[in-house]
């Protein structure tokens, strides 16, 4: 009970629009902050998902914080003509799709890593 409650609050946690906020505050304040801060809370909540629960919240909350990140792009990119051209090479929505699977691999090393991190139940 108290790992699918813990699990569902990190699902919340991955469920804000990570990239897409990225995306915006690239775009409109011409800061790189907003992927620093991304790369901040995937890493502690990548830790938190291996400590308190298992790899599906994990893999739920990017399915969400994607669509969440997809909807704004297409919304963003219908009201501001010029956020599909600044990000080049890319589109906005390629550049999201990139990002969101780098930043997916770095979640899988670290769960992967943070094993140690897990506590132990000890056996009497």
């Amino acid at each position: 009970m108290k790992s699918t409650i813990i699990g569902l609050i990190i699902i919340c946690f991955y469920g804000f629009p990570f990239d897409y906020y990225s995306m915006n505050q690239d775009y409109f304040n011409r800061s790189m902050q907003g992927y620093w801060i991304m790369l901040g809370f995937v890493i502690v909540i990548s830790i938190l998902s291996r400590i308190f629960s298992n790899i599906i919240p994990l893999i739920l909350g990017n399915i969400l914080s994607f669509s969440s990140s997809l909807y704004f792009v297409l919304m963003t990119k219908h009201q501001f003509p010029s956020w599909d051209r600044y990000f080049k090479p890319f589109s906005s929505i390629q550049l999201l799709i990139v990002v969101s699977i780098l930043i997916l691999i770095l979640q899988l090393i670290i769960y992967k890593f943070s094993n140690s991190l897990k506590p132990q139940k000890f056996n009497k």
